[in-house]
């Protein structure tokens, strides 16, 4: 499972890092706010650690674009600022829960679990070949029951294909579907090329029993190995 600390305390914030890594975590951390939108922007989260008060921006705004982007993540806001107004504020904005500093490492634990827990019961839509096992409303991605990192458009490229196994997909089809009105109109398709490489090689690395072929002046088919 993989988390991202949004936390511009960094004392605090290597102490999270390091308990969480501990319990097994994938976390990666952001102490500003541009920072953290970033992040967001190129990577997937199954959970992110919120606090609200950043150096240059209001943590509540990058809770909001979390939401906006529709994509399941849960979030934990981690304030110092316990006003019954900022709690309401969070959890009507979407947050699935609100811790108040200071905390207990422990307490943090368990409220990761709880609320991961009570997402992935909620139902979860999954695409599975072969030993590859893709999750989109936590946008997890599993090969024979690891979870693997993938960029944004590489989980969308990756879910294309495992709803069309066996499907011959045209690079110009691939490019409309995933970039949609943002797809280069160029005829040279390198964009498309540089993800599927790295997703290709993502999969082969993790031993996946599947495999995104190239089919020469055409496109591409997932088969399984």
């Amino acid at each position: 499972m993989k988390l991202l600390i949004i936390e511009d305390e960094i004392s605090l914030q290597e102490m999270m890092s390091t308990t969480l890594r501990k319990e097994g975590y994938i976390v990666e951390t952001a102490s500003t706010y541009a920072a953290a939108i970033e992040k967001l922007g190129a990577y997937n989260y199954d959970c992110v650690l919120l606090d609200i008060t950043l150096p240059d921006g209001n943590g509540l705004d990058i809770l909001e674009e979390i939401k906006r982007s529709g994509n399941g993540v849960n979030v934990i806001i981690t304030s110092a600022r316990d006003s019954i107004d900022d709690k309401i504020r969070g959890l009507e904005l979407g947050a699935d829960d609100y811790l108040a500093k200071p905390f207990h490492l422990a307490e943090l634990v368990a409220r990761i679990r709880s609320v991961t827990r009570r997402s992935r019961n909620a139902g979860e839509l999954a695409y599975t070949v072969g030993n590859v096992s893709l999750f989109e409303t936590s946008q997890r991605l599993t090969v024979a029951g690891k979870e693997i990192s993938l960029l944004k458009k590489e989980f969308d490229i990756l879910k294309y294909f495992l709803m069309r196994p066996g499907h011959l997909v045209d690079k110009a089809v691939l490019a409309e579907a995933v970039w949609g009105d943002h797809a280069d109109q160029s005829d040279d398709f390198q964009y498309v090329y540089a993800q599927m490489k790295n997703l290709r090689r993502k999969l082969s690395e993790a031993d996946a029993d599947i495999e995104i072929k190239a089919v020469y002046g055409f496109g591409y088919k997932l088969v399984q190995l």
